[in-house]
């Protein structure tokens, strides 16, 4: 492996936890914004994105614990994909990249991603849909507009592991005959 692969690697590792310890402050802060807003509703415009249901849980506690779940859930998956990711890295072999364990990985990184593609799109709609009810949730929409996206990443990782499956088989063959 050349120096400038090396130094590439070790810069998308930094970026990596830099991105999932981000997200992982952003999921501490939705839970902790998810209890003020239940026992001191007062308070919530002093905390973390300033995120108030208050109105929402004042009209309709299902609707308040859907949306704020779908958020938390959401924000959870996503620093876990990122602690997924940063396993595989740490473990990542780039002069004998194709085996069994980052296979499994790259697997499951797609599955956690299309996941949250569909858990993001399914609240957009439940979003969209309590606008009709007169539920103001214009401010939610940052938590779920890129469904899209994850849905899209998620059949491009597949292919990926998929040609990783392949490439191991492959591998394997290789090593038999010779």
């Amino acid at each position: 492996m050349s120096k400038s692969n090396n130094i590439v690697f070790i810069i998308l590792q930094i970026i990596v936890w830099i991105i999932f310890v981000g997200l992982c402050i952003e999921a501490g802060g939705l839970l902790v914004n998810f209890g003020f807003s239940i026992f001191k509703p007062e308070s919530v415009k002093y905390l973390y994105q300033k995120l108030d249901l208050s109105q929402i849980f004042n009209q309709s506690q299902l609707f308040f614990f859907s949306l704020y779940g779908f958020i938390v859930i959401i924000s959870l998956l996503k620093a876990y994909l990122f602690y997924l990711v940063i396993n595989l890295i740490s473990k990542l072999d780039l002069l004998n990249p194709f085996n069994s364990y980052v296979s499994k990985q790259i697997i499951q990184i797609s599955y956690f991603t299309f996941g949250i593609g569909i858990i993001s799109y399914v609240a957009r709609q439940t979003s969209e849909g309590l606008l009709n009810y007169g539920f103001n949730t214009t401010n939610l929409n940052q938590f779920w507009t890129d469904s899209q996206a994850f849905i899209l990443m998620a059949a491009v990782i597949f292919v990926i592991a998929s040609i990783f499956k392949r490439g191991i088989e492959l591998q394997k063959e290789n090593d038999m005959t010779v």
